[in-house]
């Protein structure tokens, strides 16, 4: 399994990104697929996860309302769109996937990880 994150780069505090994964395998349509992210000097942290059919998401409290994550089978790729970023937004940027396919995986039943895109934020 190969998941590739790209998207990020320099955006203005109250401006707007896409992130998006594209995942090898052809059972891409039955995992689910989460964003997480790693600001300079913290640990990783949940930003989203979306399950196998999209019709289940789950958001961290901080970006409730802000971020929005989504998913086209047909093109095994899943997508991050963030609005109104801050300067907390700032961090490098995972994908995951987690392929046995649970509703609302935990952070530790994610098996697959990608590269990470880096998202920086000024104010």
């Amino acid at each position: 399994v190969q998941l590739q994150a790209f998207g990020g780069g320099l955006v203005q505090a109250g401006g707007s990104l896409r992130l998006s994964c594209a995942a090898s395998g052809r059972t891409f349509n039955s995992w689910a697929m989460g964003w997480f992210r790693q600001a300079p000097g913290k640990e990783r942290a949940f930003v989203a996860t979306i399950n196998w059919s999209g019709g289940i998401t789950k958001y961290a409290d901080s970006v409730k309302g802000r971020f929005t994550i989504s998913r086209d089978n047909a093109k095994n790729t899943v997508y991050l769109q963030m609005n109104s970023l801050n300067s907390e937004d700032t961090a490098v940027y995972y994908c995951a996937a987690d392929r046995a396919g649970r509703d609302t995986p935990a952070e530790y039943e994610f098996d697959s990880w990608g590269q990470g895109t880096l998202v920086t934020v000024s104010s």
